[in-house]
């Protein structure tokens, strides 16, 4: 049996189909698989994106309708709400329809000569002397397969692909149960600015949040790393000090629940004849959860290395290991930046998240945060801060809560 094509991607996301276009505009030929009947559906993540990642992935301006809001910054709330604002001058994020958004990237894969295979269910990969050859998939009763040189692993967390390709899944301790909501009759919000909620009380091992839209809508959600999140989201409609204040007449109109991986990257996303990228390689911000724009730039690399193991002809682990290395030579500093915090969030109390804010507000840190422009690369950004005193005394006071949980 021939190949069908040169590259098979499993998923049509914004990562596989990111990772599409790239190799589309190469002139490699492409077939995306997607499992759903649509692309977009069903949407997973409020789509909060960075408006510096869209213009360096070379997406903006996106078509009219994709952009739903725009924000110059975010409030941030402790447990017994103490507030702390952060505002630019200029726009930072945006919030995407992501449903529009996804079929967006995915036209213009198609616009570059991808096809897609929607509604068809990658269920095993072809395997043949320790090489990833291809795909079996089923569409309702019928099943078929076929060949490709390399196999891209865009699925998602789930990883049921990822471990036919033994490979090591995320990391089960440093993942959390996420819930997205949409919501009507908003009120007392301001309109450009994030609501963002730290405290264990209603989200341990991440944050809860609150995203404006237009016409009293918002987004709204949660993670937990042990509790269940559709009861949490209701406890923190109707309880939150300040949260309730804006939600108390807010109706549901849509939710979604969907797992986040915060555990960085996996430790090995290539094999023979296979790559993973996006949320099943764990290629997600352990800060924040997001994991579009930086999985879209991995998908740029995967591209990239995918391209040149066509152009010799090798297909081997060892071939496309530089992949891996690539992530770890772009990424490393940053991930491991905001791993680390994210292991230091983890330890600390409400009471101490109460400190934190406070003393954020008490130092005026405001004025010196609107520098921070680069909320995709974290630890980068944050080391051009560290000449800022006010930066180091923050730090001081954080590595110090950190400390007093650990005793």
């Amino acid at each position: 049996m021939k190949t069908s094509a040169d590259v098979i991607i499993i998923g049509g996301g914004p990562c596989g189909s990111f990772t599409a276009l790239n190799l589309a505009r190469l002139g490699i030929s492409v077939k995306v698989f997607e499992e759903h009947n649509e692309i977009g559906f069903p949407p997973h993540c409020p789509g909060h994106l960075s408006i510096k990642g869209l213009k360096d992935l070379g997406l903006l301006p996106l078509p009219a309708g994709v952009v739903e809001n725009t924000f110059y910054g975010a409030n941030f709330y402790s447990p017994k709400g103490a507030e702390f604002t952060v505002r630019s001058q200029q726009p930072l994020t945006c919030t995407v329809n992501r449903s529009l958004f996804d079929k967006y990237i995915a036209d213009l894969a198609k616009s570059r000569g991808a096809e897609y295979r929607v509604g068809k269910r990658v269920n095993t990969l072809i395997i043949e002397n320790n090489f990833v050859k291809g795909v079996k998939f089923s569409e309702n009763e019928q099943c078929g397969e076929e060949l490709a040189n390399i196999v891209i692993d865009a699925e998602g967390i789930s990883s049921r692909i990822l471990r036919q390709a033994e490979l090591t899944p995320v990391n089960p301790s440093m993942v959390v149960k996420g819930v997205h909501a949409e919501v009507e009759n908003v009120k007392d919000i301001e309109p450009d600015i994030v609501q963002v909620f730290l405290g264990n009380a209603y989200a341990d091992g991440l944050y809860a949040w609150v995203i404006p839209k237009k016409d009293e809508m918002a987004k709204i959600g949660l993670a937990s790393k042990t509790d269940n999140p559709k009861e949490l989201l209701q406890k923190f409609i109707s309880k939150h000090p300040v949260a309730s204040k804006m939600l108390h007449s807010a109706r549901i109109a849509y939710d979604a629940f969907h797992p986040i991986s915060l555990g960085g990257f996996i430790p090995k996303a290539f094999a023979n004849g296979f790559l993973a990228v996006g949320d099943v390689a764990s290629q997600v911000k352990p800060t924040t959860g997001g994991g579009v724009i930086l999985g879209m730039k991995c998908a740029e690399i995967a591209a990239e290395t995918t391209s040149k193991s066509l152009f010799a002809g090798d297909f081997s682990a060892s071939f496309l290991s530089v992949y891996q290395k690539r992530l770890l030579r772009d990424f490393s500093f940053d991930m491991n930046f905001m791993l680390r915090v994210r292991k230091m969030l983890n330890t600390m109390s409400d009471d101490a998240f109460d400190f934190l804010i406070k003393t954020c507000v008490r130092l005026n840190l405001d004025e010196t945060l609107r520098d921070f422009s680069d909320l995709d690369f974290q630890g980068k950004a944050l080391l051009k801060l560290l000449s800022k005193p006010k930066i180091l005394q923050a730090l001081f006071v954080f590595f110090l809560l950190y400390l007093s949980a650990k005793l």
